[in-house]
């Protein structure tokens, strides 16, 4: 695997699923870490905390919610104040939506604005308070953690997969408005995953034919990492990921 010694990470949604399993990752590369979730996760929160601590990497808790301009601001504010820089930012906290999941023509307006507003005005805005910092230094990774309901048009998934594919391509604009600065910008589409998320989305689902969370964070590492200080502005399918 591929080292992190030395470098802070903040992820976004960590209290479960992908977001955990990223923390635990991490911090066994050597990562110092910033892991963020709601107040409803808190508790939820408390226990990745405990698994990071456990494995005796720094960690910070900052409970936020990333779709609130301030909300954002703190935390980002938090990062900087308690380890003086962030290197890796991963964008994972998302919003579904509505369960059970409607049609466009039946999703209320505000609900639509909420998804948006948590998974593309969100990564936005914390891309955009931690990015400077990214640019001075001439180093940085960002990751965005997308779905492949922002590239095929599944029934019921619109607000989520409208979310994902102005993710996808928020993604390749600062991808390419960064290109040569050090800085790189990437997503990763995680593929189906056995987490609360995806259970609500289908709740009749065959769980078993769905990957753990911890499966797929090989992807994640390297592009935190120096091996990947070269690859900018890519989209990534964590289950078929394998170096050459």
């Amino acid at each position: 695997m591929f080292s992190l010694r030395n470098q802070v990470a903040l992820i976004t949604g960590a209290s479960r699923g992908l977001g955990r399993a990223l923390a635990v990752e991490f911090a066994k590369q050597g990562a110092q870490l910033v892991i963020n979730s709601r107040a409803q996760s808190t508790n939820d929160l408390r226990e990745t905390e405990a698994l990071v601590r456990a494995l005796n990497a720094p960690v910070l808790s900052v409970i936020a919610d990333v779709s609130q301009r301030a909300d954002v601001e703190r935390l980002a504010g938090e990062a900087l104040a308690r380890f003086g820089r962030v290197d890796i930012l991963v964008n994972n906290a998302s919003a579904l939506g509505p369960t059970p999941m409607p049609f466009l023509a039946d999703t209320p307006i505000e609900e639509f604005e909420t998804v948006l507003r948590t998974n593309v005005t969100g990564p936005f805005m914390l891309t955009r308070a931690l990015i400077g910092q990214m640019l001075v230094r001439g180093s940085g990774s960002i990751v965005n953690v997308s779905s492949d309901a922002g590239v095929e048009g599944y029934p019921t998934w619109g607000a989520y997969g409208v979310s994902k594919a102005a993710l996808d391509h928020l993604t390749r604009v600062w991808a390419a408005e960064v290109q040569g600065t050090g800085v790189r910008v990437n997503s990763v589409d995680p593929g189906d995953m056995d987490t609360v998320m995806k259970r609500a989305s289908e709740p009749d689902g065959d769980a078993s034919q769905w990957a753990k969370p911890e499966t797929v964070t090989q992807v994640f590492v390297y592009l935190a990492s120096n091996e990947s200080s070269a690859i900018n502005g890519k989209r990534f399918q964590a289950q078929n990921f394998a170096l050459a």
